[in-house]
């Protein structure tokens, strides 16, 4: 997956074979595109981690709101007893 990735991305930035070795290509090409893969891998990590935590958020929000009402009617039963 990451090698069709990497050679995706090399397209992608114009990378071409050497005329030399048609079958070669730069080591520099491919670093840069690994690199590239690798910044953009960060990205998708961060940005998945940032809506993680955000929906734990809002679950915890939720399940506290729930719990308060829970609680407010618990009081209000033993108040009317």
């Amino acid at each position: 997956m990451i090698i069709v990735m990497m050679v995706m991305m090399m397209s992608v930035l114009g990378v071409t074979q050497t005329s030399t070795f048609p079958n070669v290509i730069s080591v520099q090409a491919a670093q840069d595109a690994v690199h590239q893969v690798a910044e953009s891998s960060k990205e998708t990590t961060t940005m998945a981690a940032e809506e993680a935590s955000r929906q734990t958020q809002s679950a915890l929000d939720t399940a506290a709101d729930k719990a308060s009402d829970t609680i407010k009617k618990f009081g209000h039963k033993l108040g009317t007893k």
